[in-house]
């Protein structure tokens, strides 16, 4: 049975807003002659990695489904603007990824981050929306049983497979996540 993502971020107990660990090395090395570029953060919650990337000079679009959690982000990205010279460069989209409500275009990002979200028919968009020497960067949970299946978890070596003929920069297999950071070539 899916998550009620509204009642999940209505409560701050359910989450931290540290970003994705492999972002701190993807975010800082990658961009046009070592600039911030443009990231997608799918899925992307109240904003841990869409608010650290903007922070950056990452030109960010940001994309949940939950109203719940993209009011969070507005809020979120208004509090670090406030007395600023200019706020966070977000774009910030409500929309449904399982029912297609937002498109990823081909070759439109720098960066791609995919965190504690697993929509497997996804990856092909995900893939071809990063331009050449793009950075994907993924962490999804692991099935917690192989005899039972879970479309929300993936299976062992999954991930690292969907990304085999790219540059993988880091990959890990430590229940309860995998994680990948690799470079589109």
């Amino acid at each position: 049975m899916p998550r009620d993502w509204d009642r999940h971020y209505a409560d701050a107990a359910n989450f931290d807003y540290s970003p994705e660990p492999l972002l701190f090395e993807a975010a800082e090395t990658l961009g046009p002659g070592g600039r911030p570029g443009r990231a997608l953060d799918l899925a992307c919650g109240p904003g841990r990695n869409a608010l650290y990337l903007a922070g950056l000079g990452w030109q960010v679009t940001a994309v949940d489904r939950s109203p719940v959690a993209i009011r969070l982000l507005r809020e979120r990205a208004a509090a670090v603007s406030s007395g600023a010279p200019s706020g966070p460069d977000i774009d910030i989209r409500q929309a449904d990824l399982e029912r297609g409500e937002f498109t990823i275009e081909p070759e439109s990002f720098d960066l791609v981050c995919d965190t504690l979200y697993l929509q497997r028919d996804l990856v092909p968009a995900i893939r071809a929306g990063l331009r050449p020497g793009g950075l994907f960067v993924g962490a999804m949970l692991l099935q917690d049983d192989p005899a039972h299946e879970s479309a929300f978890r993936l299976r062992p070596g999954e991930l690292r497979a969907w990304f085999e003929d790219w540059k993988i920069l880091f990959y890990s297999e430590i229940h309860p996540a995998a994680r990948i950071l690799a470079r589109k070539t």
